[in-house]
């Protein structure tokens, strides 16, 4: 296993669609490995393939916060949201790609994700709380999509604003 850097926003590849998996093989699963490490030393709680710089369909998350809880990575090859609830919730996000900025969003507050696991056999989980909004913003990033649009456009402007003049000076 290998931590990868991540990528910042103004990135280009961060508003890429990623492509889809065709097959679940040993590269996939390396990946998946490599991206858990990312995340775990980042630290986070979920990681998309697009953020390492790898324009595929994969995403990683384990919402095991509590201090003494048991890891519980997930990996989700071509996750898509079947089903969403009426019912929204609000979370405050961020994102290992636009570090140091949070902001409360509203998504869903269940969502039915299907996905290949790590073996490349079909799964399918209902999620809600924490979880639901971890795997809704993982997918985004699938779709090019960055939690900031979700907010007002003055919001994102000044933020994408503020993260290219950090990337012309670095």
């Amino acid at each position: 296993m290998a931590k990868r850097p991540i990528l910042i926003l103004p990135d280009p590849i961060l508003r890429r669609v990623a492509a889809p998996v065709s097959v679940v093989d040993e590269e996939v699963r390396r990946l998946a490995k490599d991206m858990l490490e990312t995340m775990y030393e980042a630290p986070g709680i979920g990681l998309a393939a697009p953020q390492v710089g790898v324009s595929r369909r994969i995403v990683v998350c384990d919402v095991a916060v509590e201090e003494d809880a048991e890891p519980a990575p997930m990996v989700l090859v071509n996750p898509e949201i079947v089903a969403v609830s009426a019912e929204v919730a609000v979370y405050e996000e961020g994102c290992l790609s636009i570090p140091e900025y949070t902001e409360d969003v509203e998504r869903p507050a269940r969502v039915t994700v299907r996905y290949l696991d790590a073996d490349g056999a079909p799964q399918e989980v209902v999620a809600e709380g924490l979880l639901a909004t971890c795997l809704q913003h993982e997918i985004d990033h699938l779709d090019g999509v960055l939690f900031i649009d979700h907010l007002s456009r003055l919001k994102r402007e000044r933020i994408t604003k503020r993260f290219q003049k950090q990337a012309r000076f670095a």
